[in-house]
């Protein structure tokens, strides 16, 4: 960078040195701070702006990389020939953006022949997507554990941050969650604001059973395609629930119960058992109370009558506030008709010969 300063000092409008501060700049922060570099030469051109980037086939192809692929699709499919990172970057553009194709970055991809870390690692994450993608392909999941590997366990990487984050992606592709936090726990410091390292860091923790570390990081996460998801709400839920705090899982749901669909109702769905087999049995009632109402399906009066009892359970043994006693009558009441008789033994002979006998008033 010094160098390069003193250079432009001399002459500013060198495209080649603009060019050069500007990729340093973005490296060492972001692309608007390489955009920022780059102004000398509009300023000073006598090609009068815009024309310089028009007239120059690495600075179109920069400007895409440094406002974050905007124009790939126009820009960067003239330059693959030209320009030998044009492919690299319109692969990635494919991976990130949400207008992108999986399927054309691996077809992109066999236009390459990897002989750099990076290169492998791009093409690793290529077939990672292609494998988890619905009906993905198996052999592309394997052979991105195999690159992944090739350049953790290489001499030149394994003691670097790329390294690390490939051997602990092949592991956490391999299901080898304990493994795998073992390098991510290394690498942790580096990355406490990026919502990818997060979301497999979370993942994985989860999957070894520390759900209040897994908690902290899907917390953090900010990117809605993440918290938009149906896995990151469930997980989160899960942690919730696993950390005591069932009411936050509740919560959670009632903020997606406006959009109903099916992967919603697999989120009730799992709130209602998780919360049931870990005694958390007043979420759990109110859980298959609206799982009742959606689905005749009998094992969801089962569940809200089970979690009804456990919650007149954990009333008499001073666990719970008897006020939950009459929202689980109220719950009950709403049952469908058929139940009619179990829900009237249940209040009458049960839970109001209790309050009665102890001095809980229930309606």
């Amino acid at each position: 960078m010094m160098t390069t300063s003193r250079y432009l000092a001399t002459y500013p409008t060198s495209i080649t040195a603009n060019n050069l501060k500007a990729c340093c700049q973005y490296q060492l922060y972001n692309g608007k701070a390489a955009e920022d570099a780059c102004k000398a030469l509009s300023e000073h051109s006598a090609d009068h702006g815009a024309k310089v980037y028009n007239h120059n086939d690495i600075l179109r192809h920069n400007r895409v990389v440094f406002r974050d692929g905007e124009g790939a699709l126009e820009i960067l499919p003239q330059l693959l020939d030209i320009v030998p990172e044009a492919r690299l970057n319109l692969i990635i553009y494919h991976l990130r953006d949400p207008k992108g194709d999986p399927q054309e970055a691996l077809n992109l991809l066999e236009g390459v022949i990897p002989s750099q870390p990076r290169e492998h690692i791009l093409k690793a994450v290529v077939h990672t997507v292609i494998g988890q993608q619905q009906g993905g392909s198996r052999a592309s999941l394997q052979t991105a554990q195999q690159v992944f590997n090739l350049v953790g366990a290489s001499a030149s990487e394994c003691d670097t941050i790329p390294g690390r984050q490939c051997m602990a992606s092949c592991l956490y592709l391999g299901k080898q969650f304990e493994d795998a936090l073992v390098y991510l726990k290394s690498i942790k410091a580096y990355f406490s604001a990026d919502d990818d390292f997060n979301w497999n860091y979370g993942i994985a923790c989860g999957s070894v059973g520390d759900y209040k570390e897994a908690q902290q990081a899907l917390l953090s996460i900010h990117n809605t395609q993440y918290t938009s998801e149906f896995g990151y709400l469930s997980w989160v839920c899960r942690c919730f629930i696993m950390n005591g705090d069932p009411t936050s899982a509740w919560e959670l749901y009632c903020r997606q119960e406006a959009s109903p669909s099916t992967e919603i109702f697999n989120l009730l769905q799992m709130i209602a058992n998780d919360c049931y087999k870990h005694g958390h049995f007043f979420i759990a009632c109110k859980a298959f109370d609206v799982l009742e109402r959606l689905d005749p399906d009998p094992e969801f009066w089962d569940g809200k009558r089970g979690s009804a009892v456990g919650v007149f359970q954990l009333v008499i043994a001073g666990m719970a506030p008897a006020e939950q006693l009459q929202q689980v009558v109220d719950l009950l009441r709403g049952t469908r008709v058929h139940q009619i008789p179990q829900v009237e033994y249940i209040i009458n002979r049960v839970f109001k010969k209790w309050a009665g006998e102890n001095g809980v008033y229930l309606e």
